[in-house]
């Protein structure tokens, strides 16, 4: 079955219809010429109206609250796992590490049908949202078995890497050891994972962001319940530390899963995209082609971005394991101050694609403006109690002194950095809301590894330089990110309505 959309009239042609027997390339086209020649003051660009904020809140404010949490719990699943040594943090950390690559490979294969979801809800088409939804879960699906069999396979070679060449052969062991035990409890719960990001992206496509937020939320409160339970061995629970951890993880997992999709099913007045979601399996060919050009870039973008993170974190690692336990503690605390920039720019593509969709071309510019703003301006507010606990959460983790020193000085930086990571990553969401996925690729992945991978490989391998310098160094090249990401949202290259037929 192929769509018929009927054409519908733009608002952004101040009340002229299109030409009745005009092509929708061309109506595209007019449009969009019109809404970029359509002049927009440098105050309702950067400071929006009180519906502005209400709508953005509205869509945000659930994924910063859900986020925020789950990092929070991260934050004390980690110091948990600190408390039972370096080696299993570090293991931990390796491990999860290399996780992240698939879940980038996941969020990064199913957002190209997400940028339809998106356009197609802002139109009123429930049929595509479904037709973008069966997409989505088959390609989940084909990496979820990829991934597995790739861990499984190769899960201690893997690992091997992010250890330093002048670790002891019993310090290597012990580390692999902790890290099998927890990978092969974890793949488990990827199954889940996989179900869950199909269903929130789609409420989150809707701008239905609660629910995701009530279900992660319930999901991180039993994770941190069963990781007391199962890492210490309370209440007569067995003490199985690491993977008392995975166990807890992925318990969450199902718990998260059961709620999104029960209630998707359950509810379908509220969200007629689920209803007879599965009554039929039919999937437009036109639709799934488009999906396929604009979603490959992406999943080559999150497969190499996560890559070149796993493989950034592999170049600081030569300096030594305590190097990776201080990168852990980095990471871990600093994404409790990051969540917000980070959904906000979730949401910017929402706004922004919806306005798209809509054929409000000229509100979605105004819309991807105010959004960077935001997000820039709540790095500013953010990164001063960032860098003003730097010195006192790692004192919580139970290692080494330099460790700790080592993680203060790595969260400094990123506290400096963060203004710049904000800009950068609304400006990625905003270009890929209008389905140029290519340039999103280039601007994304194309620059880490073209720049900042090369320079923190020969920083690290053939300078004497402390590690804070090269993160500091590193991150700070994302300055190039934030002036490319202007141009390309100035330029108005993103603004495209897709689902217009």
């Amino acid at each position: 079955m192929r769509f018929g959309f009927k054409r519908r009239r733009s608002d952004l042609t101040q009340g002229q219809s299109s030409t009745q027997g005009q092509s929708s390339a061309q109506g595209e086209s007019l449009a969009k010429r019109q809404s970029l020649t359509q002049p927009l003051t440098f105050r309702e660009c950067v400071i929006g109206d009180r519906d502005f904020y209400r709508k953005a809140l509205y869509v945000a404010l659930p994924m910063i609250i859900q986020n925020t949490l789950t990092s929070v719990v991260s934050l004390l699943d980690n110091v948990m796992i600190g408390q039972v040594g370096t080696l299993p943090m570090s293991a931990v950390a390796i491990v999860n590490q290399l996780f992240f690559v698939f879940y980038l490979c996941t969020w990064g294969a199913i957002a190209g049908a997400g940028i339809y979801s998106t356009q197609f809800y802002g139109k009123g088409d429930y049929d595509g949202m479904r037709q973008t939804f069966r997409i989505k879960l088959i390609i989940a699906v084909v990496i979820l078995c990829a991934a597995l069999a790739l861990f499984y396979i190769k899960g201690d070679q893997l690992v091997g890497l992010y250890i330093a060449g002048d670790t002891s052969p019993e310090m290597k062991a012990e580390t692999i050891r902790y890290a099998r035990s927890y990978m092969r409890i974890m793949m488990v719960g990827l199954a889940a994972f996989s179900v869950t990001q199909c269903y929130t992206g789609t409420y989150r496509e809707a701008g239905k962001t609660t629910l995701p937020m009530i279900a992660s939320i319930t999901a991180m409160m039993v994770n941190f319940v069963f990781n007391a339970l199962l890492i210490f061995g309370l209440f007569g629970f067995p003490k199985m530390g690491v993977a008392g951890a995975a166990v807890a993880t992925v318990l969450s997992r199902f718990v998260e899963v059961l709620i999104v999709v029960v209630y998707a099913h359950l509810h379908t007045d509220q969200h007629p995209y689920f209803h007879k979601l599965y009554s039929s399996f039919e999937i437009s060919p036109d639709l799934a082609k488009q999906v396929a050009i604009r979603s490959f870039p992406l999943l080559i973008n999150e497969t190499l971005w996560s890559v070149g993170q796993a493989w950034l974190l592999q170049c600081y690692s030569v300096r030594g394991l305590e190097v990776i336990a201080a990168m852990n503690i980095n990471q871990t605390i600093s994404m409790v101050f990051s969540e917000v920039f980070l959904s906000l720019g979730n949401a910017s593509g929402v706004l922004a694609g919806q306005e798209l969709g809509a054929g409000r071309l000229t509100e979605a510019k105004r819309t991807a403006w105010r959004m960077v703003s935001f997000s820039v301006m709540s790095c500013l507010i953010l990164a001063i109690p960032l860098a003003l606990t730097s010195p006192i959460i790692p004192q919580i983790y139970n290692t080494e002194p330099e460790i700790r020193h080592l993680a203060t000085q790595l969260i400094m930086v990123t506290a400096f950095i963060m203004p710049i990571n904000g800009f950068a990553n609304a400006s990625y969401f905003i270009m890929r809301s209008g389905g140029k996925t290519l340039i999103t690729m280039i601007f994304d992945s194309g620059m880490l590894l073209s720049i900042s991978l090369p320079v923190a490989y020969c920083l690290a391998h053939f300078t004497n330089l402390p590690v804070q310098q090269v993160y500091f160094t590193v991150c700070a090249l994302d300055m190039f990110k934030v002036i490319v990401g202007f141009i390309l949202i100035r330029k108005g290259v993103w603004i495209r309505n897709l689902v217009t037929s």
